[in-house]
């Protein structure tokens, strides 16, 4: 058994602006997918933990909503969840793409502010093929911020991620482990089906229909008699009468490929058969109804 003084255990935030890989470096890091991911913003809409013990380290990451203005009240709740997950932890992960070298002062502003060791990862170097022009651009962002280290990276191409967990590592107090070796996630499976159905409409539909879409799983149940088959019925809702058209396509052709690719991921995540059944209902604005937010997962109040 290891002693406490030899173990460490900590929490880290992943910050960033909208569709710079911070969910793709989450999973890299864990091995597993456990944050959906799409080229669009604002894929991810609440605080996703995700956990990576190796060795005698723990860290636990807390994936936030990319940084983005407020528009609704679902805008406002992605806010509160970044500003708790930065609030308690013992150092940030700032997310940059290095294609687009970009950061808003004032966003560093306020994380510095926070007196927690900054990491600044550099994304996406796989798409940058002038050495030199790194070597540049890792020049402007040291200047933005007094960051512990700079690392470049590629989560597609999983380089760079040895060097980064070790700059993390030495960030993370000495504490015994708050979660079992084998746990990667504290996601109730419910929620992770969900964001699966929400990934693949993401991915197949255009412009602003995906960011108005909320997924809630009405059933999810083992067949009694088939112990490898299990049935989710899963509801979509959308703001507007013509986005349901959209959604459900020709024929109930767009409905079926969402059905079908999400099936498949479900089936590899709960290692079993799945019977799944979408519908899809309108519910006109439900991003600014604060009761239509609880509804549907995200509670303000959670952050009070």
């Amino acid at each position: 058994m290891m002693h406490k003084e030899s173990l460490k255990s900590g929490f880290v935030a992943i910050v960033g602006k909208p569709n710079v890989g911070k969910s793709s470096i989450l999973n890299a890091l864990i091995g597993q997918k456990v944050s959906i991911v799409s080229p669009k913003p604002q894929t991810t809409r609440s605080r996703i933990m995700g956990i990576l013990t190796k060795g005698k380290t723990q860290i636990v990451f807390l994936d936030t909503p990319g940084i983005h203005k407020t528009k609704n009240q679902l805008d406002k709740y992605m806010g509160k969840a970044i500003n708790q997950s930065v609030n308690s932890v013992d150092a940030i992960l700032f997310v940059a793409d290095a294609t687009k070298p970009s950061i808003e002062q004032s966003v560093l502003n306020n994380l510095t502010f926070k007196n927690v060791p900054i990491i600044l990862a550099l994304n996406k170097i796989d798409l940058i093929k002038e050495k030199s022009r790194l070597f540049e651009i890792i020049s402007d962002f040291s200047k933005l911020a007094d960051f512990k280290a700079i690392v470049p990276i590629s989560a597609l191409k999983r380089d760079g991620l040895d060097v980064l967990f070790s700059e993390l590592e030495k960030c993370i107090p000495f504490e015994r482990h708050t979660f079992a070796e084998d746990e990667i996630t504290d996601q109730p499976v419910r929620v992770m089906v969900s964001e699966i159905v929400r990934e693949k409409i993401l991915k197949n539909l255009d412009k602003e229909i995906p960011h108005g879409v909320a997924v809630c799983v009405e059933k999810m149940k083992s067949r009694a008699d088939s112990g490898n088959m299990i049935d989710i019925n899963i509801v979509i809702y959308c703001e507007k009468m013509s986005h349901k058209g959209i959604i459900i396509g020709k024929g109930g052709y767009m409905l079926k490929k969402i059905g079908t690719n999400a099936r498949y991921d479900m089936e590899k995540l709960l290692n079993a058969k799945v019977n799944l059944k979408l519908w899809v209902k309108v519910k006109e604005d439900w991003r600014n109804s604060l009761y239509s937010l609880k509804d549907f997962g995200y509670d303000q109040r959670n952050f009070d």
